[in-house]
């Protein structure tokens, strides 16, 4: 039986025009392109993951983005006045509560979230010293790339800011929203669907990645990159771990030797930093020996 009869009581223009009218509103008639139903269906994740990858990669070149600087730290690390009024409102709450095991140890998390504050600072320097050294003269060289989101990747990014330099965020898309922060360059602040394809272009313009005190989301794209490098998967990049306090307490890198699951010169994969000039320098003299491998302008 047809889809589309001819209405009762019409007269053959009228049947036409009412079977063209259902033609046209069928989804099977909208262009591929144009048709979000089916490009979000799963047989079409191929095609979304090509669409992922190749549109950030297509207005980076436009943008003129030659190589990246990956930032990566937590989202929890905030500004010192912020961190404070979050102490000052955790001791309250415990004060009205002493005995609460749970506001005893909103205190404590909230004291090492002030401790951090520094970190903020000091990744909000580095976009600056970054970027007012290597964006000179439109050229788009070692560009600030961070996740998008807020703390350390805010810092970053409003470092870049700050001096008036593009920057890119990699947002991604959670469960929960994920606003961008707002010093990212707008032409330059991508949305993914799929972490996977984001990894890609965290790395694929890297020059160098600097890893601040985060979560799992820091740990896991720091061990993404280490073992790209260990196993020569890419070309090697100066890995620095922004804060030797923090690291060496949260991961026993030395026990990874001894336990005989990485090579003793594995270890040589990773340095340290204390500050934003320190890790700039680590970088500038990763790539003063190495030919073809220049800063810009020949910092």
């Amino acid at each position: 039986m047809s889809e589309t009869p001819n209405p009762p009581s019409q007269n053959d223009e009228q049947a036409h025009s009412y079977r063209i009218a259902a033609i046209r509103q069928s989804t099977s008639y909208r262009q591929a392109h144009t048709d979000a139903d089916f490009l979000t269906r799963k047989e079409l994740r191929p095609v979304r993951l090509q669409l992922e990858l190749l549109k950030p990669e297509i207005i980076q070149q436009e943008q003129g983005v030659r190589s990246t600087v990956v930032v990566f730290g937590g989202t929890r690390v905030i500004e010192k006045a912020d961190a404070e009024a979050r102490l000052d409102a955790a001791k309250r709450a415990l004060e009205a509560s002493p005995d609460d095991d749970d506001a005893q140890r909103a205190v404590r998390i909230a004291e090492n979230v002030l401790k951090k504050a520094y970190y903020y600072d000091e990744a909000r320097e580095f976009g600056r010293i970054v970027s007012g050294s290597c964006q000179i003269d439109d050229t788009c060289d070692y560009v600030i790339c961070t996740g998008g989101g807020p703390g350390i990747m805010e810092a970053a990014n409003r470092g870049a800011f700050d001096v008036g330099a593009k920057s890119i965020g990699l947002n991604i898309t959670l469960p929960f929203e994920q606003e961008p922060n707002s010093y990212i360059t707008p032409s330059l602040c991508f949305e993914f669907k799929y972490f996977a394809i984001r990894k890609m272009h965290f790395l694929m313009r890297a020059k160098a990645m600097v890893a601040f005190p985060g979560g799992f989301g820091t740990m896991d794209e720091l061990f993404e990159a280490l073992t790209l490098i260990q196993t020569q998967r890419m070309q090697p990049i100066p890995v620095i771990l922004f804060g030797r306090d923090y690291w060496s307490r949260l991961v026993n890198w030395d026990l990874f030797v001894e336990e005989g699951t990485i090579s003793p010169e594995d270890l040589a994969l990773i340095s340290y930093a204390e500050t934003a000039q320190e890790c700039w320098q680590q970088i500038k003299d990763f790539y003063k020996d190495r030919a073809g491998e220049t800063l810009p302008r020949g910092q």
